[in-house]
């Protein structure tokens, strides 16, 4: 069978033979044990019921032993023969470009080139997952293959419940992952109902199928990176030779390198696994690995001399290069970690003392020694950074949940009122203010023919869009302008494409809209020659509720609400998304988020252009309008700015309260 028979074909009719494991692509760890023998009954029973009965006893058996070797059901003898690649549009099988769209962007981020764990589903992050599996794949590019502009598939946590009428207006696709009910979101929560094949965790950008590479996050790490230097460099000053010291090479993580590059400083970023660091050294994204500390703390005293810009891996533990510099007076400028810590005990963060190997096997096989272990090493990564702060060290929490974890583990990482921790988070200090609040946040998109020269043409017609909008733009927004304009520029010699023809550009809503509607001209003139899918990450201005991260730098206390995430979702996909997700976790861990994603294909029509307008700027204004109401000045900025130039836009805005008002009354109130 060919690719689009095979598409078509779902559920194959004869039973697979079984497959093994290939030992070319890293594997996601065994989970713990979590389910008792009748809930891996019901398990063996969930899976099963994808297939008929004449199939029963021999997947039984299969579906036991993947349960029992690996913690989850994968079937493995699902997966497809064919080549798993982000194909040119034009080689699905669909009715509709909507459909064939969203199949391409499935595959892309099962690709092995991009996913983490491609034979797990899983693309990011440990555990975000794209199906839980092979099956659901198989039945979901099958439902998209043969669905109408009057139909909407519905996903439950990677399970394809069906396809219902609908209309042209409506989503094509409506994604759901891991929307527990509260009291059931706990960590425990998700290994066990993961296990019963009945919830997922997509991550933000894996289930919602935008992912897009360690690209994704390249932009957002350089825009953090030049931000934080220029908060701690003297007039004069350049990033040069000076250093930035942090953790992760996998999926996400992975950009680091590739923005300290950019950002023009001394990048040292540490990596446990092997297999993770060897694959960002190949793709380009790191420019020298070294497995030996004594040969890192001399190639680091070297670049510092030659002031050079360069990108150091580590294979082995940040905690040990945390102390040896500290130990060898090595002075660090910037510090952070982007290990999956919303994933703490199950391949997220890995402790010091043990090999990558040893840490695998002692979190399935003890996993409460190993949870000791992950506690009393964030411990000691919490004690080494302390000491280089005191140096002068500028550490900012990355949004990974480090100093989350860190203090349930007891670290010292509380403020003096021992509510607040003593490091800002990222989006507090830097995007929070700087872009969040004024509605900048990544926009991005995905040219669908797969051809590098479309990807050049995009870059340039949003290169013209923002330099025309500088023009006229407010002296508040112009260095956000300037750096996208510098990124834009040179996106294309930083190499930064990894599966699909994607980019991404920190832009607001004017930014988005104006440079969609140009896509959208030069798909219907054919200057592009097919359709472009448009996105953003869930870490967004109004995508995501997240206290610890996306609205950390909410202070009236609705930071642990989920309303605007919620409104985001629902507000999107009835002004024109072509599909749209909501998920429970994200980066900062299964219960403490709620994050929402859209994508919309531009296909060169009247209708794409009436769509675009009305969602993205309802997108970016939604989570613009609920920041100024929490009083955060540039956010009351960007709102009034947006309602003098929007007549139909009407916002309430804050009255603001003297301090000595309230002073004066609870004095009076303690007084009597």
């Amino acid at each position: 069978m060919d690719f689009k028979a095979q598409i078509l074909a779902g559920i194959p009719s004869d039973l697979p033979k079984k497959k093994e494991r290939s030992s070319n692509v890293p594997h996601a760890p065994k989970r713990k044990d979590t389910l008792s023998k009748d809930e891996k009954k019901l398990a063996i029973r969930n899976a099963l019921r994808y297939f008929p009965q004449e199939w029963h006893q021999e997947l039984a058996e299969d579906f036991v032993q993947e349960l029992m070797e690996y913690g989850r059901i994968y079937m493995y003898r699902f997966m497809p023969d064919y080549k798993m690649y982000a194909r040119p549009i034009s080689h699905y099988p669909a009715k509709t470009a909507q459909a064939a769209a969203i199949m391409l962007m499935i595959q892309n981020n099962l690709n092995p080139d991009v996913a983490q764990h491609p034979e797990e589903l899983i693309t990011y992050g440990g555990n975000g997952a794209v199906f839980q599996n092979w099956a659901q794949y198989l039945l979901t590019m099958q439902f998209l293959a043969t669905m109408t502009e009057e139909q909407t598939l519905h996903i439950y946590s990677g399970h394809p419940m069906g396809l219902f009428p609908s209309s042209k207006e409506a989503p094509r696709v409506v994604v759901t992952n891991g929307m527990m009910i509260p009291n059931y979101s706990k960590p425990d929560d998700w290994e066990k109902f993961n296990a019963l094949g009945v919830t997922q965790y997509g991550q933000m950008t894996a289930g919602s199928y935008m992912y897009i590479g360690p690209q994704g996050i390249v932009h957002g790490t350089t825009i953090t990176v030049m931000n934080a230097f220029r908060k701690v460099l003297k007039p004069g000053e350049t990033s040069t030779g000076k250093i930035f010291l942090t953790a992760g090479l996998g999926g996400m993580s992975g950009a680091q390198p590739k923005a300290g590059n950019i950002a023009g400083c001394i990048t040292v970023c540490a990596e446990v696994n092997p297999a993770a660091a060897q694959k960002r050294f190949e793709q380009g994204w790191v420019d020298e690995l070294l497995e030996d500390m004594d040969k890192l703390v001399e190639r680091t005293k070297v670049a510092i001399k030659n002031k050079e810009i360069v990108s150091l891996a580590f294979i082995g533990n940040v905690v040990d290069v945390w102390e040896r510099f500290y130990a060898d007076n090595i002075f660090v400028h910037l510090g952070s970690d982007q290990t999956s810590l919303h994933n703490p005990w199950a391949g997220g963060y890995y402790p010091v003392g043990l090999s990558y190997d040893e840490s695998n096997e002692l979190m399935s096989a003890n996993p409460e020694l190993f949870r000791t272990k992950v506690q009393d090493s964030l411990r000691r990564h919490a004690n080494a950074i302390n000491k280089h702060t005191e140096k002068g060290c500028y550490f900012f929490d990355y949004g990974n949940a480090f100093l989350l974890e860190a203090s349930r583990a007891g670290a010292e990482v509380m403020s003096e009122n021992q509510i607040d921790f003593k490091y800002p988070s990222y989006v507090q200090d830097i995007l929070g203010p700087m872009c969040f609040d004024y509605g900048f946040g990544p926009f991005r998109w995905v040219c669908t023919s797969g051809k590098p020269e479309d990807l050049r043409k995009t870059d340039q017609i949003a290169l013209e869009v923002m330099l025309r909008i500088k023009a006229t733009a407010p002296v508040e927004i112009r260095q956000q302008m300037e750096d996208n304009i510098k990124w834009i520029h040179e996106a294309e010699e930083n190499k930064l494409v990894v599966g699909s023809q994607a980019r991404i550009l920190y832009a607001d809503a004017e930014g988005r809209a104006a440079i969609a509607e140009a896509f959208n001209q030069a798909v219907k003139s054919g200057e592009i020659s097919a359709p472009v899918v448009l996105g953003r990450d869930h870490h967004d201005v109004s995508g995501t509720d997240s206290p610890y991260r996306e609205t950390s730098n909410i202070y009236d206390g609705s930071k642990f609400t989920a309303d605007m995430a919620i409104h985001n979702v629902i507000g999107d996909s009835f002004r024109g998304a072509t599909w749209v997700s909501i998920h429970n976790g994200g980066g900062v861990g299964w219960g403490e988020v709620i994050n929402g994603g859209f994508g919309m294909v531009l296909d060169g029509t009247k209708e794409a252009s009436n769509r675009l307008k009305n969602m993205l700027f309802y997108d970016v204004n939604n989570g613009i309008a609920r920041r100024s109401w929490a009083r955060n000045k540039e956010a009351i900025f960007a709102i009034k700015r947006e309602m003098e130039r929007t007549p139909n836009l009407r916002v309430n805005l804050p009255n603001f309260v003297e301090d000595h008002v309230l002073e004066s009354v609870f004095k009076t109130k303690t007084e009597g």
